[in-house]
């Protein structure tokens, strides 16, 4: 069975080498990224059309987007490299 892991602050340089490292590894994963100054889109160009990737832009302090990532995603771990 493969892992779904929710990474929140995916687009930036942290974020993005998990990203890239967990997908090496097999798992699926669900970005999601305000794309403030700290992040962009570039810095995972090379696994956007991954199939086992999806970008989600938007903020973790949106209660309500957060709250309908975890009910359609159902991620097995959040990693926050916010």
């Amino acid at each position: 069975m493969t892992d779904t892991i929710l990474v929140t602050g995916g687009a930036g340089f942290i974020g993005s080498s998990i990203i890239k490292e967990e997908l090496g590894r097999g798992h699926k994963v669900v970005n999601l990224d305000a794309l403030t100054y700290a992040g962009g889109e570039d810095n995972l160009s090379d696994v956007a059309n991954h199939d086992s990737y999806t970008f989600i832009k938007g903020s973790i302090i949106n209660n309500m987007l957060v709250a309908s990532i975890l009910k359609n995603q159902m991620p097995d771990m959040i990693m926050d490299t916010t």
